[in-house]
């Protein structure tokens, strides 16, 4: 024992000496003052050898390196091998190594050799060490070298296809040679640098411009030929980057980038619809003169004349102007400090000014202004630990003024009572026809201010072949709005009082009518939270996997005041009452709410894993497979704006004309007995719906430059939202419960989605000049979600956004499973892009002549073709004891559906109105749109000027074969008896309801230095 205590005293100093003799040595690498990503440090002491690779930053670091003179060697493709001697002890400083290009006759002879210099160590010579250079600490030295020796070149042997295609190399303005079908593989350029420049700062100035002179005309859905309104959309910029470099006050100051761009576009289109004829506007219909009610004189006056005779459905068509003036700002920042922080932020502006016209000459302007600023702190710390701290704040006010906005009264004009009369909200109510007549409509007045205050903390470290990385993020946002839901009221017309939608228009009778206004300014607000972890295991050097945890949580909606509404309902909606927020507890039920009115969800929880294998090492399979779950932590704030527009904080109604509530357009906005005062319920155990996203591919590499990746692709989405209208019924059925609450629509979260696509994709590799890709989905999407289906996204369980449908029944709201709005069964899509090219000796892939014509001119085509997308045949009458007139379904007859006669694209007898006292049998989205197909292209070039500068011009087309495309159909139907006894469908069901841009030339120039 004795023993073994003196040989550990003899032991400790030794050990302790040699732990004091070694220590770490780090340093960055530069080009033009730019961080060096990917270059190879190497560092050797007699027969020891050390390497590193810097990482983005151009970092690099020795953790343990004995004390003493160590030669650095630090290798990147395409520069000068740097080879010096460091003196490496406690506290030294960290290298700084600046490195130097190749000159392009050593690049060239260097790629067509096939190698790099050779990396082994050479011996040390008298001209290895350099004197340190200024601003450099003591024992760092850097090395002048000597510009390398070409290699030999190698034996000559028989070109092959491919080298006597591409003898010079191919850069396709700026893009990278793919190593697989060419050995040159190196950009004319780094970071910076340009040949023949010493700047450091790069930029370009940008002009796109596009004018009516260089566009086709309008296609028009009448067939009228109107005069082409003169238009233009120009937008420029400029940027700028590089170091802030002020002489005598900064110095090496942080990389900055700072852009801006002007844009004044605007936009001519053709816009159709059927009006009320000259007949019709003084009460002649069908052979008898009915008086027109004053209130519908008034509104007639704002529908414009016809101008259309002959035309299937349409009767009027005008051209109208929108415009969009924009003015952006982006600014960014980067500095590093040491060898271990880094501070990078940016700051953007962005104001939009746009007009828009609509089919009355309505002209609504609509401003918006935002803003978005960010500061990043990231460190490294001696342990393999990086940590990345941020905030985030944007902020966007948006103003929308209509066009009567504090101008014009018009229903106090004429006499209609009941909705807002505020200056702010001055204008027509809206009118809905049954008849296929345009809907009278303008936007909503708004002040609308949302902020969004957001923190973030990314730790990422390695171990092994594990790269772990974890954090959280906390985003506060503000939603400060100055609006009405509905101010100025809707009414609908269908026929029900006289037997034509017209009439009862010309009568006065609406057949509903709906308003809410009343506490304009709402003020929400709402916390989100996350926390992540992902592992990055590179397992094997064939297999991946990464896989993580996340956790996502967004508290409901709460309002700054307590203004909330939401019905209490007891169960099997027996009767109902509403709750406040402020009081949070139900009448009915007495269950004690939160701020929110509805419970929270925390359940977000989010596994997912992503694999990347390669099953056989010698070939280029590689198959790819992955599953995540992905919430929707937005799906409150639609129904808070909802909860926020009710009584008794404001005026909500939805109600039908009856003979116990007779409505007209001088009286239609009123409560009746037997409906609610309220229009909207949440339920509060509402569930925050998540998508389950999976898929799995295989690529693969083909002869002749090929790539084949076949895909297949699944979505499903749980807690979707639904709606529906308790206690309602069919037409001409008794209502089961006469004293049940009708009237109000009930949100609650029991959807369903899905979604599968199959995909095959063959991509050829950029090689002789050309590269292709074709692509070809084959999908279906279905699903009973009520928000899903508004919208035409994927099938994801939700979103806060769009106009929610309702379930036509309410007692089975699974009937409404149907194809998804965005279900396109056949999708493909090509695109094919040529160059001669331009290598890096200056030559092009073409020889003589051609090779100088067409040097550097880039030509590329887009095709996009694909089946019609599903929509849904409405029968527009109104659900018994509510306001709602656009869930009821027809009946389908067995007639083929799609059947064009004339420029109807439908077959109206394929459908018929719904038997009494039944629900419509035919299913939702049941009718196949118009197909789609576009054709683009563009033709581009570069200009090589003095200097650094280089001048992109080109030309873009979109629609280049000005095909008309239609996007939708009209699917809204009407079987009512007209005055004249016969029976009436609507005459514009069928016809196109928009179509597709037609052709267009775009102009771009960009200049850069």
């Amino acid at each position: 024992m004795e023993r073994c205590l003196r040989l550990l005293l003899l032991l400790l100093p030794l050990a302790l000496s040699s732990a004091a003799a070694a220590s770490e040595y780090h340093g960055q690498v530069f080009f033009s003052g730019v961080p060096v990503p990917g270059a190879e440090v190497t560092v050797a002491q007699g027969d020891k050898h050390q390497s590193a690779v810097t990482d983005r930053q151009g970092l690099y670091e020795f953790a343990d390196l004995a004390d003493g003179v160590w030669k650095i060697r630090i290798e990147m493709r395409g520069f000068l091998t740097v080879e010096a001697e460091v003196t490496v002890a406690a506290e030294t400083p960290q290298g700084a190594w600046e490195l130097k290009l190749l000159g392009l006759d050593k690049l060239l002879a260097q790629a067509q050799a096939g190698k790099v210099e050779s990396k082994a160590l050479p011996p040390p010579t008298a001209e290895s060490a350099a004197k340190p250079e200024a601003g450099k600490g003591a024992g760092q030295k850097k090395e002048e070298p000597k510009p390398a020796e070409a290699p030999a070149p190698p034996p000559q042997t028989p070109p092959d296809e491919n080298a006597e295609k591409a003898a010079d190399g191919l850069l396709v303005n700026g893009s990278e040679n793919n190593a697989a079908t060419s050995q040159f593989s190196l950009s004319p350029a780094f970071g910076n640098h340009r040949p023949g420049s010493k700047s450091l700062y790069n930029g370009g100035f940008s002009a796109i411009v596009d004018n009516s002179v260089l566009d086709a005309r309008p296609y028009s859905l009448t067939g009228l030929s109107t005069s082409k309104s003169a238009y233009s959309r120009v937008t420029m910029g400029i940027t700028l980057g590089g170091p802030l470099n002020i002489p005598h006050l900064m110095w090496h100051g942080p990389n900055f980038f700072a852009a801006y761009q002007w844009m004044r576009n605007n936009d001519a289109a053709n816009v159709s619809g059927l009006v009320p004829d000259a007949a019709q506007r003084i009460g002649q219909l069908a052979g008898l003169t009915i008086p027109v009610n004053p209130q519908a004189a008034a509104l007639l006056d704002l529908y414009p004349l016809s101008n259309v005779s002959g035309a299937n459905g349409y009767n009027y068509q005008t051209e109208v102007l929108n415009n969009t003036h924009q003015d952006s700002l982006e600014l960014r920042l980067a500095k590093t400090f040491g060898h271990r922080d880094q501070v990078h932020g940016g700051f953007g502006f962005r104001s939009t000014r746009a007009d828009s016209v609509n089919l009355f000459k309505f002209v609504d302007a609509t401003d918006t202004l935002g803003l978005d600023t960010n500061v990043n702190w990231s460190h490294r710390f001696r342990i393999p630990l990086t940590a990345l701290v941020g905030y985030h704040l944007t902020r966007l006010r948006t103003a929308v003024r209509p066009e009567f906005e504090n101008r014009e009264n018009i229903s106090g004009a004429a006499g209609i009572e009941g909705n807002d009369q505020a200056p702010a909200d001055w204008g027509p109510p809206a009118l809905q026809f049954s008849s296929g007549i345009a809907g009278l409509s303008d936007a909503q007045s708004a002040f609308n201010r949302n902020r969004t205050d957001a923190t973030s903390l990314t730790l990422s470290t390695n171990l092994r072949h594990h790269y772990f990385t974890y954090g959280g993020d906390f985003r506060r946002q503000e939603f400060n709005e100055f609006t009405q839901q509905n101010p100025r009221g809707v009414f609908t017309f269908n026929g029900a009082a006289t037997g034509s939608d017209i009439e009862d228009f010309l009568s006065g009778i609406p057949d509903a009518s709906a308003v809410a206004f009343g506490n304009a300014d709402k003020y929400f607000r709402q916390s989100v939270y996350d926390v992540y972890l992902t592992d990055d295991w590179r397992l094997r050097p064939q297999l991946t996997i990464n896989a993580g945890m996340r956790w996502d949580y967004g508290a409901p909606v709460t309002e700054l005041f307590g203004r909330l509404v939401n019905l209490d309902i007891t169960p099997g909606f027996a009767a109902a009452e509403p709750v406040v927020a402020s009081s949070a507890t139900g009448p009915l039920t007495g269950t004690k709410y939160s701020d929110s009115l509805v419970r929270p969800d925390r359940l977000g929880f989010e596994p997912r894993i992503g694999i990347s294998w390669r099953p056989l090492p010698t070939k280029t399979i590689v198959v790819r497979a992955g599953y995540g779950i992905y919430d929707d932590t937005s799906v409150y704030l639609s129904a808070a704006e909802s909860m926020a527009q009710q009584a008794p904080l404001s005026t909500s109604v939805s109600v039908a004309n009856s003979s116990n509530c007779p409505l007209t357009l001088a009286n239609g906005f009123r409560n009746c007995a037997g409906t609610t005062a309220d229009t909207f319920a949440l339920d509060p155990k509402l569930r925050v719906g998540y998508a389950q996203d999976w898929q799995l591919s295989v690529q693969s590499d083909l002869p002749k430059a090929l790539v084949m990746t076949v895909t297949y692709l699944g979505i499903k989405g749980t807690h979707g939202m639904q709606e529906f209208l308790p206690n309602t019924y069919p037409i001409g059925a008794s209502s089961p419960c006469p004293e049940c609450p009708v009237g109000f629509v009930y949100r609650t979260s029991n959807g369903n989605s899905t979604r599968e696509a199959g995909q095959v994709q063959i991509r050829r590799r950029l090689r002789s000049g050309f590269t292709a890709s074709l692509n070809y989905t084959y999908a279906k999407a279905m699903d009973d979600d009520a928000q899903v289906g508004a919208q035409g996204h994927e099938a994801s369980g939700g979103s806060s956004s769009g106009t929610p449908s309702i379930a036509q029944n309410w007692l089975d709201p699974r009937a409404e499973r149907g194809l998804s709005t965005f279900d396109q069964r056949n999708l493909i899509k090509a695109q094919a892009q040529y160059t001669p090219g331009m290598g890096l000796g200056g030559g092009t892939l073409l020889s003589g002549w051609r090779g100088r014509l067409l040097k550097e001119w880039t030509l590329m085509t887009q095709i996009s073709a694909g089946s019609g997308l599903p929509e849904t045949p409405q029968f527009l009458a109104t659900v018994p004891g509510t306001g709602v007139t656009n869930t009821i379904r027809p009946n389908l007859t067995g007639a083929p559906i799609n059947k064009s006669s004339g420029s109807y694209h439908l077959n109206v007898a394929a459908f018929a109105s719904p038997a009494a006292g039944q629900w419509g049998t035919v299913r939702r989205d049941s009718i196949t749109g118009p197909s789609q197909f576009s054709l683009d292209g563009s033709l581009s070039k570069t200009y090589r000027l003095s200097g650094p500068f280089n001048l992109d011009v080109r030309v873009d087309a979109a629609n280049l074969l000005n095909h008309v495309a239609y996007t939708a159909w009209n699917t809204t139907l009407n079987w009512n008896t007209a005055a004249s006894g016969t029976a009436l469908s609507s005459p514009t069901f069928g016809l196109p309801a928009a179509a597709n841009s037609m052709r267009s030339l775009q102009v771009t120039a960009r200049l850069r230095f």
